[in-house]
C-alpha cells in the first residue's frame, strides 16, 4: 500500500479533491431514479421547488455516504488500479478533512430534508447512509461474496426519499420500485467487477467474480437480470402506469436479458470476454435510466 503523505494543492484542486470524495458520477445515477419515482408518486409534475430540494438533500446525504466509504476504504484504494488516483491516497486530502466533510454533508442533508421536504425523507436519506457505511462496507464487503447483493439496498433508497418528499408516506409502488433497483445492481456490478477482477482479488475483496469461476459469475448475472425483468414488468399494474411503459420495459428487459445471455454463453465456452462484460454494464446505467424515464414519461403522457 502506497498512501502519499498530504501535497499542497491550489483553492481549485482543493475544490476538486472535495468533489471527487463525493463520486458525482455515482450521484447522478441515484438521482435519476429520484426524480422519476416524484412523478409517479405525484401522478403528473411535482412542484419544482420540491424537486430541487430534494435532490439537493440527496445529493448530500449520498455524497456523504461516498466520502465516508472513501476514508474507510483508503487501504484497498491505494492496492487497485482503478482506485489510485482517489483523493486519500495521492495525498490531496487527509482522512481527518475527508471524515469531518463527511459529517458535514450528512448533517446538511438531514437538515435541507427534514425542515424543507419532510422527516420521513430526511430520515430514509440517512439509514441510507448507515447502511452503506456500516452494513456494506464495514462489514460485508471484505467479508462475504453476497456483498454487493445486500449492500445494493442503500442504493435503492433514493426511490423511496422520492416517492416520501411527495406523499410523506411509503407503499408498495415504491417497495417494488425499491426492489427492482436492488435486483439491478448485482448484474450491473458484477459486470464491472470481471473487468475488474484482478484489482479486487489484489486488494482481497471477495466479489463474485474472485471467488466464483467466470460461468458461475455470468450465470448468476443472467438469473438476476431475468429476475429484473419480471420486477420491471410488475411496476406497470402496481404503479398503475400505461402502455408507454410496458412496452418500453418489455423491450429494455429483452435486450439486458439478451446482452447477459450472451456474456453467459461465452462463458460456458470458457472465453473470458472483459469487452463483452463492460458493454453489459454500460447497458445496465442506460437500461435503469431509461426504465425510470419511462416510467416519468408514461405518467405525463396518459396521466
Amino acid at each position: 500500500m502506497s498512501i502519499v503523505a498530504p501535497v499542497a494543492l491550489s483553492p481549485m484542486q482543493r475544490v476538486k479533491a472535495y468533489v471527487a470524495l463525493t463520486k458525482p458520477r455515482i450521484i447522478e445515477l441515484l438521482l435519476v431514479t429520484t426524480v422519476p419515482t416524484m412523478f409517479v408518486a405525484q401522478r403528473g409534475w411535482p412542484n419544482l421547488g420540491l424537486i430541487i430540494l430534494t435532490l439537493i438533500g440527496g445529493t448530500l446525504a449520498a455524497g456523504g455516504a461516498n466520502t465516508f466509504n472513501m476514508v474507510i476504504d483508503r487501504d484497498i484504494d491505494a492496492i487497485m488500479e482503478r482506485t489510485k488516483g482517489r483523493p486519500l491516497v495521492t495525498g490531496a486530502m487527509t482522512p481527518r478533512a475527508a471524515t469531518i466533510f463527511a459529517f458535514v454533508l450528512e448533517i446538511a442533508a438531514f437538515v435541507v430534508l427534514a425542515v424543507w421536504v419532510n422527516v420521513l425523507s430526511a430520515w430514509l436519506a440517512i439509514s441510507a447512509t448507515a447502511f452503506y457505511v456500516f452494513i456494506y462496507t464495514l462489514w460485508l464487503k471484505r467479508r462475504s461474496k453476497q456483498n454487493i447483493v445486500i449492500g445494493g439496498a442503500a442504493g435503492a433508497v433514493p426511490v423511496l426519499v422520492g416517492w416520501a418528499a411527495v406523499t410523506n408516506s411509503l407503499g408498495w409502488t415504491p417497495v417494488v420500485l425499491f426492489a427492482v433497483i436492488f435486483i439491478w445492481t448485482p448484474p450491473h456490478f458484477w459486470a464491472l467487477a470481471v473487468r475488474y477482477r484482478d484489482d479486487y482479488a489484489a486488494a482481497n475483496v471477495p466479489m463474485l467474480p474472485v471467488v466464483a469461476s467466470l460461468r458461475r459469475t455470468t450465470l448468476e448475472i443472467l438469473v438476476y437480470t431475468i429476475v429484473l425483468w419480471a420486477f420491471s414488468l410488475l411496476v406497470g399494474p402496481v404503479a398503475q402506469l400505461g402502455w408507454i411503459y410496458a412496452i418500453g420495459a418489455l423491450l429494455l428487459g429483452a435486450f439486458f436479458t439478451y446482452d447477459a445471455a450472451g456474456l453467459y454463453r461465452l462463458a460456458r465456452k470458457d472465453q473470458a470476454d472483459v469487452a463483452r462484460a463492460m458493454r453489459l454494464f454500460h447497458f445496465s446505467i442506460t437500461y435503469l435510466t431509461a426504465l425510470f424515464v419511462l416510467m416519468a414519461v408514461d405518467v405525463i403522457a396518459l396521466g
